[in-house]
């Protein structure tokens, strides 16, 4: 069995992988936002269908990557106060 400091270590170094991940996830929402931008202004004026479904699946995902950070902010917070009663 781990000592309670072998627990908050491993708890600790979950969570900079975390943070991490964390930094990941934002830093592809920025590159969705830069595509969005420039897909806008390379398809200014059309009316085609597709250019609609693809700022709509690109909206899609990053609503999707906002909702899985808010997912790693509640793991960590959980993860925090689990370390907090050790």
């Amino acid at each position: 069995m781990a000592s309670v400091a072998e627990l908050r270590a491993a708890v600790d170094a979950a969570l900079q992988q975390v943070t991490e991940g964390q930094a990941a996830i934002q830093a592809a929402r920025e590159k969705l936002g830069e595509a969005q931008q420039s897909l806008a202004a390379a398809l200014d004026g059309s009316a085609n269908e597709a250019v609609g479904a693809a700022h709509a699946a690109l909206s899609q995902a990053d609503q999707q990557l906002e909702e899985c950070l808010s997912a790693t902010l509640v793991a960590v917070e959980q993860a925090q106060t689990y370390t907090a009663t050790l």
